[in-house]
């Protein structure tokens, strides 16, 4: 589901959220700090993002400290892809018997090159990004729903971050609001394997003369196209 807020204010994220409970997959936005103190949100970081950090710095400046963190999420993610289409309890269990062991090594390497670099460097932030959050980034060894990244929905949600570069203006606060409707049900209609062109203008055309105590019946996941209800 894809909300418009004016801003990045946390007030923003305590209303979209408001009354759900369950585990938050997130980035350090401060914003969801405030939810994730009530208790009702688990917090699980993105182990991309922490990645990422290293990436950047070997990227930048072929840091043999970024290589050998790379190195180590490499192997991280390595066992974690054999696991994907496993019964969630063994998942699980594969993932306290081999990942943790990976993840208690890169915090102690963590630990011990902490020490070894300059205060302020950006070898020291990539190193304080991953140990600040490491409770979050561990999350997911003991939930086997949760995914190790949020890499998944940040691929979904790439061509709105990329059209909103190039749009410039969403015209209105309204505008911004249908735009994020419209785009809840692409998504949704994606997921659901529609063809999303197709599946709008079917209900479209509906739209006026469908009862409204039946419109849950047009929503992604309920859909039938009007040429197959008919035919049933």
């Amino acid at each position: 589901m894809f909300d418009f807020a004016e801003g990045r204010s946390g007030q923003h994220a305590k209303a979209f959220l408001d009354g759900w409970s369950g585990t938050l997959i997130c980035d350090d936005y401060q914003g969801y700090k405030a939810l994730i103190k009530d208790n009702k949100i688990t917090e699980a970081a993105c182990m991309a993002h922490a990645r990422r950090k290293f990436f950047e710095l070997f990227t930048a400046n072929k840091s043999h400290i970024a290589q050998a963190a790379l190195g180590q999420f490499n192997a991280i993610y390595a066992v974690e892809a054999q696991l994907q289409a496993m019964p969630p309890d063994e998942r699980r269990l594969r993932r306290q018997t081999e990942i943790k062991p990976l993840m208690d090594k890169l915090r102690q390497w963590l630990l011990d090159h902490k020490i070894k670099v300059p205060e302020g460097s950006d070898t020291m932030k990539a190193i304080d990004y991953s140990l600040k959050r490491w409770d979050a980034l561990t999350t997911f060894l003991d939930n086997p729903h949760t995914p190790i990244d949020n890499n998944w929905v940040e691929n979904q949600i790439r061509p709105v971050a990329v059209g909103r570069k190039n749009w410039l203006f969403a015209g209105s606060l309204r505008s911004g609001q249908r735009n994020a409707a419209i785009m809840s049900l692409v998504q949704s209609a994606k997921l659901n394997g529609l063809n999303p062109l197709q599946y709008l203008k079917d209900v479209m055309d509906r739209l006026p003369t469908q009862p409204y105590s039946k419109i849950g019946e047009l929503l992604p996941h309920n859909w039938k196209s009007a040429s197959s209800s008919t035919e049933s």
